[in-house]
């Protein structure tokens, strides 16, 4: 034990090297071809492309698997996999890039350029699906992959549908990147324009946050555990507390960011999963739908609030000029293309309850932000005091226990309690116990885009989000935003570099509490 710091070591496993080896020889998926609408984009390079190679590296995709990337952009197929070759090699993160795994990747990269609002582009589509199924023995399987501007959805699922596309002799499925919808009214009339053409059962609205490997640990942890489970209620929990800081700004996405704002953007999707994850009940069995049955009656469960309780129950922030790990940066309004009066919020908390027997009367916290002082997301539990202090009330206040899963940047687990301080007298102080995955692993945890394209490719719709989960989370924020959209804040009213509004710390503090600054 470190007596500086008052830290204990959990535990530590190393796994051997053969199964790092058994990992990567551990059997193919079934052959697909990956259809990418918006190839051209951000997404495509920095996430899709790197991902997809890295399972090509460990050997998870079958021989036969082939990509075909479509945009408006004219390029045939050489100068496309020059395109992408030069995107993995710089955007592969904890990887290496090895010339002899590529040259075979990418003999399964095609392209067609097209636009994706004329019909004659998916009849083209449909013929060059036929070449690449007789050349790469796909099997008429098809995943379509909409990395697109959210107004291209509706019509690029219509062009599948009316030229055959959604219907094959093998399986097609439809994944869908967020915003699903800009309000409940949005995402329920989306969703009803792509089951015209693929059931919802085919449909896979992706939440890269779910494919974390620490939000998933938060299944195992509580249900694969004895000594946990039991203690997961209003009995033993005093509230929970759910972060998702960021320390960079926009990154040149200004007038995306200035129409969503960080309550759409994180919260109504990203967020309400991980609490919805966090607080489920039990599920009968690990399969797709009881898992998601579960994360739904949760969501269904989240208190609405009151047009008046919003003031007290969510605050928002928009930063300005400030110093960020030794930087200065300037204001959100002095953003490219955002206004310079802009009611946008770079910053967003609301208190949330959950109106069943296990957690009714426990706050959970949940925030948000830009250019706050590090990058971080976490969930941290806290638990209620001890009821007596057998060691008398001279020796002080004793903190409570706290439970935090660390989901970015470092993958772990603390537990926090009270240890006797070495020495004569009862002299207690807080140590922890950290679990950490690199340490204890001894390996690296797969990225969330390669964890949730295989379990698509799958058909494992575990950690995709479903409408109704959609629709629920929407009527979470809506009178937040409603609240919002009709209020003059005083922007900027946090630095860049800070940890946010006063607001969010008045908002916790009518109950006792304080955020903790990670």
């Amino acid at each position: 034990m470190d007596a500086s710091r008052g830290e204990l070591l959990w535990w530590t496993v190393s796994l051997p090297n053969p199964f790092q080896d058994l990992y990567r020889l551990a059997s193919p998926v079934p052959e697909c071809v990956v259809v990418i609408f918006g190839a051209n984009g951000d997404l495509t390079k920095r996430k899709l492309l790197p991902a997809l190679y890295r399972l090509s590296y460990e050997r998870r995709l079958s021989p036969g698997f082939a990509i075909l990337g479509i945009s408006r952009s004219p390029m045939g197929d050489e100068a496309f996999r020059e395109k992408m070759r030069d995107a993995v090699a710089r955007h592969l993160e904890d990887s290496p890039f090895e010339a002899e795994v590529w040259e075979g990747f990418a003999k399964g990269l095609f392209y067609l350029a097209g636009d994706l609002f004329t019909a004659e582009t998916y009849t083209r589509l449909r013929a060059r699906l036929d070449e690449i199924e007789a050349a790469r023995r796909t099997g008429g399987n098809a995943l379509f992959y909409l990395s697109t501007q959210p107004s291209q959805y509706e019509a690029v699922a219509r062009g599948l549908g009316e030229a055959g596309l959604a219907r094959g002799r093998g399986w097609r499925r439809l994944v869908v990147e967020k915003p699903f919808g800009r309000d409940f009214a949005s995402a329920r009339q989306l969703s009803r324009s792509l089951q015209e053409f693929f059931p919802e059962s085919e449909v896979y609205r992706i939440d890269h946050y779910l494919g974390k490997e620490t939000v998933q640990n938060i299944l195992a942890f509580r249900f694969g555990n004895g000594i946990f489970e039991p203690l997961w209620n209003r009995r033993y929990v005093n509230h929970v507390q759910i972060t998702a800081a960021e320390s960079i700004g926009l990154e040149g996405r200004g007038a995306y960011y200035q129409e969503a704002g960080a309550l759409r953007d994180m919260i109504q999707n990203h967020l309400l999963q991980v609490m919805a994850t966090v607080a489920m009940e039990p599920c009968a069995t690990f399969e797709p739908d009881a898992v998601r049955d579960e994360r739904a009656k949760l969501l269904r469960s989240i208190r609405i609030l009151k047009p008046e309780e919003v003031p007290t129950h969510a605050a928002a922030g928009q930063f300005g000029p400030g110093r960020v790990g030794g930087a200065e940066f300037h204001g959100f309004r002095e953003e490219p293309g955002v206004d310079p009066e802009s009611q946008t919020e770079t910053y967003a908390a609301a208190t949330f309850f959950v109106d069943n027997w296990r957690w009714a009367g426990v706050p959970f916290y949940i925030r948000t932000g830009k250019h706050l002082p590090k990058r971080v997301s976490e969930i941290a539990i806290q638990f209620n005091e001890a009821p007596h202090s057998v060691f008398g009330p001279e020796r002080g206040r004793l903190a409570p226990n706290l439970l935090v899963l660390r989901i970015q940047p470092e993958e772990g687990i603390s537990l926090k309690f009270q240890s006797k301080k070495p020495g004569a007298g009862m002299q207690l102080r807080p140590v922890s116990m950290d679990f950490n995955y690199g340490a204890s692993f001894g390996d690296r945890s797969p990225a969330a885009y390669e964890t949730l394209l295989l379990d698509a490719i799958r058909g494992d719709a575990t950690l995709y989000t479903r409408q109704d989960m959609v629709e629920a989370s929407w009527k979470v924020v809506e009178p937040i935003l409603q609240v919002w959209g009709e209020t003059r804040f005083a922007f900027p009213n946090y630095a860049a570099g800070s940890w946010g509004p006063a607001a969010a710390d008045e908002m916790l503090a009518r109950r006792g509490h304080a955020w903790r600054r990670p």
